[in-house]
């Protein structure tokens, strides 16, 4: 990590956050500022963990403003797997673009939890899948992603989705990939309709919401590239840069009609304003009470965008957020700070 830190290795953005020492503030990997002596430097995995051992942000690199987006030999990598599906990148081909190849594994492992490799099989099946979808042949499928034998495709195909692609009822594809920001990394879903989900990768909810997703929209989740992830990085990049206040992206919100009226109502909160559970239940004028209201916020499965942060106790406390307190409280103060945080 300091001899990322050295070089200002922007594949480490998002694995580690420095903190130095003889300055009390910490770092992003590629911060560009005089580098201290080893001894002088801890290392945190999380923003959080930084802020709660006493460091300040970094005035030079902005760990907490700017969203940190991938290397730009990460996006033609992956420019050219997304233009050829078929295609296997080994690490000959990558030294041949000038590219180093453990770089690339430990951006993959970092960002997305799975090898290189895996990521360009995924890509593979995802595209096969949509090819069967469509009511492509299991040999076209296979042949035309890049399989040398319809038995080695039925066997990856099988791992993945459970079932042989000869029998498989095609449903629909959530795609998922991890995007980094300054109050941690995000997981972030969307089908062909818009984003369906964007939590905190240690969100306590995660695992339930990823399972009824699943379940609502018929779906498998896979990793891969979707139309819509583009436009929420670019989104969220501004919001945390203070340019935006609100989002305007395509959501699929699955679930009761009363969970939709609530999550519609989050949505009417002003950014740098707040509301309680109660005034938010009187404004719906809600018949099942303060508690159901706060139950169908915390089902919200879109953060930040839908800002269920905003809503508080009616004493003003923080209560109820899967992303845990201290982000709530950090959204809330980095709002307040462009503008006047008040109630409504």
């Amino acid at each position: 990590m300091y001899k990322a830190l050295v070089e200002k290795d922007v594949s480490f953005e998002g694995i580690f956050y420095a903190g130095i020492k003889t300055t009390g503030i910490f770092c992003r990997p590629s911060c560009t500022a005089r580098k201290p002596k080893p001894e002088n430097v801890e290392y945190f995995e999380t923003s959080k963990d930084a802020i709660l051992n006493g460091y300040r942000a970094c005035k030079v690199c902005n760990p907490l403003i700017n969203v940190g987006s991938s290397p730009d030999f990460i996006k033609i990598i992956i420019a050219k797997i997304n233009a050829d599906p078929s295609t296997k990148i080994k690490d000959y081909d990558l030294v041949k673009l000038g590219i180093e190849p453990n770089r690339v594994r430990r951006w993959f492992k970092a960002q997305h939890g799975i090898t290189f490799q895996s990521y360009q099989r995924m890509m593979r099946i995802n595209n096969a899948y949509k090819q069967l979808a469509d009511g492509n042949k299991v040999t076209e499928a296979a042949f035309e992603n890049g399989y040398e034998s319809i038995s080695g495709f039925s066997t990856a195909y099988q791992n993945l989705f459970d079932e042989a692609p000869s029998k498989s009822k095609v449903t629909s594809i959530i795609n998922i990939t991890k995007l980094t920001t300054p109050i941690g990394p995000m997981y972030a879903c969307a089908n062909a309709e818009g984003i369906c989900l964007l939590e905190f990768t240690d969100s306590r909810m995660l695992e339930f919401e990823f399972k009824e997703l699943k379940r609502l929209l018929k779906a498998k989740i896979i990793y891969g590239e979707n139309k819509h992830f583009e436009n929420l990085n670019l989104q969220l990049q501004e919001y945390f840069e203070g340019k935006r206040k609100e989002f305007n992206l395509p959501l699929v919100t699955p679930g009761t009609a009363f969970q939709n009226q609530v999550w519609k109502s989050l949505l009417e909160i002003p950014y740098g304003k707040t509301i309680s559970y109660k005034q938010q239940s009187i404004k719906l004028n809600n018949l099942k009470g303060i508690r159901a209201v706060a139950k169908a916020n915390g089902c919200n499965r879109i953060a930040i965008v839908v800002p269920c942060h905003r809503v508080i106790g009616e004493n003003g406390n923080l209560t109820g957020y899967a992303g845990g307190l201290w982000r709530k409280k950090w959204l809330l103060d980095f709002e307040s700070k462009q503008g006047s945080l008040k109630f409504l």
